[in-house]
C-alpha cells in the first residue's frame, strides 16, 4: 500500500520547512497532527431513531470507518433525555486514514461549502488543537444528495502535537487548510 498523498507531502515538503521555520533542529520535534476526531451531535436523535442510524451511515462513508455511537451522560428533563440514550456519533481517524480524510477535507469538501472565504483563525486551543465547525455534511462528494433526509452538522478536530497556537496554525496552513486572510 503506498503512502497517502498528504503524508508524503508532510515527509518530503513540510517537515524540512517547518524545522526551519520554527529553528527545530530534532526532527521528532516538529510537529505533526496525531489525530483528527470528527463528531456529530444529533438533538433530534432522542426523538427519530432513523437520524442516528443515516448519520452513522453518511459518517462511514465519509470517513471510511465505522462511527461510534455516543451515549448521554446526564438526564436533561427539558430536553427529554435520559441518561444513555444515543445523542451523536463519532471517528477517532489516526495515519492513513486521517492522511485521506484531510485531503479530502481541504481539496475537495471546504471549496463546496457556498461563499467559501476560508477557515477561521481564532479556533485554536491553548494546546495547539483545531476544531473546525461544518453545518451542511452534504460538501463531501461521497454523499448522495438525494437520499439525504436531513442535513446535519459536524465538527472536525485536529489533534497536534504542536506546542502552542502558532505552531499549529503553521503546520495546518502548511497541510493546506485554507485560512482566512492568509
Amino acid at each position: 500500500m503506498s503512502l497517502p498523498r498528504l503524508k508524503e507531502k508532510y515527509l518530503k515538503e513540510i517537515v524540512p520547512k517547518l524545522s526551519q521555520t520554527l529553528g527545530v533542529k530534532n526532527v521528532h520535534a516538529i510537529p505533526k497532527v496525531s489525530k483528527v476526531v470528527v463528531n456529530m451531535g444529533l438533538g433530534q436523535a432522542v426523538a427519530d431513531a432513523k437520524v442516528l442510524q443515516s448519520a452513522v451511515e453518511d459518517m462511514a462513508s465519509i470517513t471510511g470507518q465505522r462511527p461510534v455511537v455516543t451515549k448521554a451522560k446526564k438526564a436533561i428533563a427539558n430536553f427529554k433525555l435520559r441518561q444513555g440514550m444515543p445523542i451523536g456519533c463519532m471517528v477517532t481517524l489516526r495515519d492513513v486514514k486521517m492522511y485521506e480524510f484531510m485531503d479530502r477535507l481541504v481539496n475537495v469538501a471546504l471549496p463546496r461549502v457556498r461563499d467559501f472565504k476560508g477557515v477561521s483563525n481564532k479556533a485554536f486551543d491553548k494546546d495547539g488543537n483545531y476544531t473546525l465547525g461544518i453545518k451542511e455534511h452534504i460538501i463531501f462528494p461521497e454523499i448522495d444528495f438525494d437520499k439525504v433526509d436531513k442535513i446535519l452538522g459536524m465538527n472536525i478536530t485536529f489533534v497536534t502535537t504542536a506546542k502552542d497556537k502558532t505552531q499549529a496554525k503553521e503546520l495546518l496552513g502548511e497541510l493546506g487548510v485554507p485560512f482566512r486572510g492568509r
